[in-house]
């Protein structure tokens, strides 16, 4: 049965003009930003990486890879306007690789070949499992009593990703919330802008205060908020990621099974978000072929990510979902170009660069705005259990 959300401004198969479109898949560009750069930097001292312009091409490579998997997924996947990126569920596990004994003296290169072979093993269980059916079949016992606490528990249990960074600094990341408040349920109905940009629009105004403040001496160097340059003028301009780049992958049996609990936490993620983000854009609610698609072309995603050597796999990305809430937009094209974005800015380092000098604490209140955002969707579902 269809979702008609009467409130969208675009649905899942609308397409806005060329300049909208292209506005609009930057602003998913800019919401996944947060996680897609994170990760990497958490994996970069793990890894052994030293140097800030090798850190600078794993998230080129995290940003190139997302492109190509999030048009894979909503083009032939589960064609839903669902971004693929990035996820915290395999850090765990990749840890756990990074720290076996036979590894301690090795360089990044060979230890991130070790993280690849097992993501890539990881990833033909995850084809499989979506191929075969067997997650379509587990969902007769799967009703709305049962996902919207799935749901909202995915909403509340990534708070532990935003509030702390918000936290460094409230006055930025409490500024970041109210402004994507203010923006998009208070001045949407002033004028069009608002209604369609509300997190590009609180983000450059945050970022432009952060900016200004540190060129009045108030955020010096070491500031949560501190806005710095450095980064954007030591990074190279393009670099264009390949298959390899780092080394043939190296399979090992203990890594390939600890890297298979990741993959199980992000598959049951996976299926709570295919449910949020189909109730906010529209489309009908995801029937087993559906989400047998969905978690295939996950499988696939992975697959490239092993072969590209990204340190981590991509699934779903819940705050962009969110974000589609907050916009009401949810127009699958829009999501296709944010994914050709991703694609052409992964091959531009210095634009890379740009973005790592917004301060965590803005990234941070706007990932407190996406997951209430989740959190609310997950719990409007109980409106179709009979209490």
């Amino acid at each position: 049965m269809a979702n008609r959300n009467s409130s969208l401004l675009y649905g899942i198969n609308d397409s806005p003009p060329m300049g909208e479109t292209i506005i609009l898949g930057f602003q998913h560009y800019l919401t996944m930003f947060g996680s897609t750069v994170a990760i990497p930097l958490l994996l970069a001292p793990a890894l052994g990486i030293q140097d800030p312009v090798e850190k600078g091409w794993l998230i080129a490579t995290m940003f190139f890879v997302s492109g190509i998997t999030t048009l894979l997924q909503t083009t032939f996947g589960n064609r839903l306007p669902i971004v693929q990126g990035g996820t915290f569920s395999f850090l765990a596990p990749t840890f756990a690789i990074l720290g076996m004994a036979s590894l301690a003296s090795a360089g990044w290169e060979v230890r991130m070949q070790h993280v690849q072979g097992a993501i890539i093993a990881g990833s033909l269980v995850e084809i499989f499992v979506g191929a075969s059916g067997l997650v379509g079949r587990l969902l007769r016992y799967v009703g709305p009593i049962t996902i919207a606490p799935t749901i909202a528990l995915i909403g509340l249990s990534l708070f532990k990703f935003g509030a702390p960074e918000a936290g460094r600094y409230w006055p930025i990341g409490g500024l970041t919330i109210f402004l994507i408040i203010l923006f998009s349920q208070y001045l949407r109905s002033k004028h069009r802008t608002f209604e369609l940009y509300p997190i590009l629009l609180a983000i450059i105004t945050a970022w432009t205060v952060s900016a200004l403040f540190t060129f009045l001496g108030y955020f010096p160097e070491g500031h949560p908020a501190h806005t710095s340059l450095a980064n954007l003028k030591n990074a190279s301009w393009f670099r264009i990621p390949y298959p390899f780049q780092w080394g043939l992958p190296q399979f090992g049996a203990a890594a390939i099974i600890g890297m298979l609990a990741g993959y199980i936490a992000s598959m049951v993620e996976s299926i709570g978000d295919y449910y949020a983000c189909a109730r906010l854009s529209g489309a009908p609610t995801p029937d087993k072929k559906t989400i047998n698609k969905g978690i295939t072309f996950e499988g696939i995603g992975c697959f490239i990510a092993g072969l590209f050597g990204t340190g981590n796999g991509t699934t779903s990305y819940s705050e962009n979902i969110g974000a589609i809430g907050l916009t009401r937009v949810g127009s699958r094209r829009v999501v296709q170009a944010g994914a050709v974005i991703m694609i052409l800015l992964g091959t531009v380092s210095k634009f890379g660069a740009l973005f790592t000098t917004i301060p965590q604490p803005i990234v941070g209140g706007m990932y407190c705005a996406m997951f209430g955002m989740i959190t609310a969707v997950g719990l409007s579902n109980l409106q179709f259990v009979d209490l």
